[in-house]
């Protein structure tokens, strides 16, 4: 019997049989949703072949998954595909080597929102950023919102993805980049010296940066709030720093 075609849908890979192929076929793959209450058969199989893979799984409501897979028959499984293919950490530091430039990169902590993540990069890019670094888990991924939304950045943009930010944070440090926190209480942002290695951590939309993130930071810059609002943005707060990393770094 021939394998069943791979059914896409953007960047889902809809049903059972679609998922076990495209989990054997060794691509990249961002997370398996799974309708809540399916257990059974091929199902068991596709859990422990993510397990196996350390592929994350995330549990959701089946008419929530009916209504991303546009009625297709999904059999209460899916898998969300990358639109572009992820870099390592250490390509993206050899790559600021290559061009002769301390590294300058963008950490995202828990960037929910794919089109804040794509208004990152495409500032990011347009700043001479090296790299981005995002989280396996509870943080956006390359999606085809992604995608559009940076207008071809993510083409020239390398994006790691890691299991653990902290410890990410930590082997930079070692390496002479200097980490900052951009959040709420921290020194005026246009008082700060990015000179050298630079990496800039950006937090969720609502919660901002995890506790434990940022106490690994050295330092916390922060914009000043002079309306009634006081919070920005998560893409408009970084793409200011950034700016202020990029005059810097050119002398302006």
């Amino acid at each position: 019997m021939p394998k069943e075609e791979i059914k896409t849908n953007d960047s889902l890979v809809i049903g059972r049989n679609a998922v076990i192929e495209l989990l054997k076929s060794g691509r990249e793959v961002e997370n398996v949703l799974i309708a809540k209450g399916e257990h059974e058969g091929s199902v068991n199989r596709i859990i422990a072949m993510c397990k196996e893979k350390k592929i994350v799984i995330k549990n959701v409501d089946r008419k929530k998954l009916d209504f991303m897979c546009a009625g297709a028959n999904h059999q209460g499984v899916a898998a969300n595909v990358p639109a572009h293919s992820y870099s390592s950490v250490d390509e993206i530091l050899e790559y600021a080597q290559s061009k002769g430039e301390q590294p300058f990169i963008i950490i995202c902590d828990e960037i929910e929102d794919s089109h804040n993540l794509g208004a990152i990069i495409r500032t990011a890019e347009a700043c001479g950023a090296h790299g981005i670094i995002i989280p396996k888990r509870r943080n956006v991924g390359l999606n085809f919102v992604v995608a559009k939304t940076s207008c071809g950045a993510i083409e020239y943009m390398r994006v790691a993805r890691v299991g653990n930010l902290a410890s990410t944070i930590d082997e930079l440090k070692k390496k002479n980049i200097w980490v900052y926190c951009a959040d709420m209480d921290g020194q005026p942002w246009c008082k700060t010296d990015f000179s050298g290695g630079c990496a800039l951590v950006v937090g969720n939309e609502g919660s901002g940066v995890g506790r434990l993130v940022k106490e690994k930071c050295d330092v916390t810059v922060s914009l000043p709030m002079c309306g009634e609002v006081n919070s920005l943005n998560a893409s408009v707060a970084a793409g200011i720093i950034m700016y202020e990393v990029t005059r810097q770094r050119l002398g302006l």
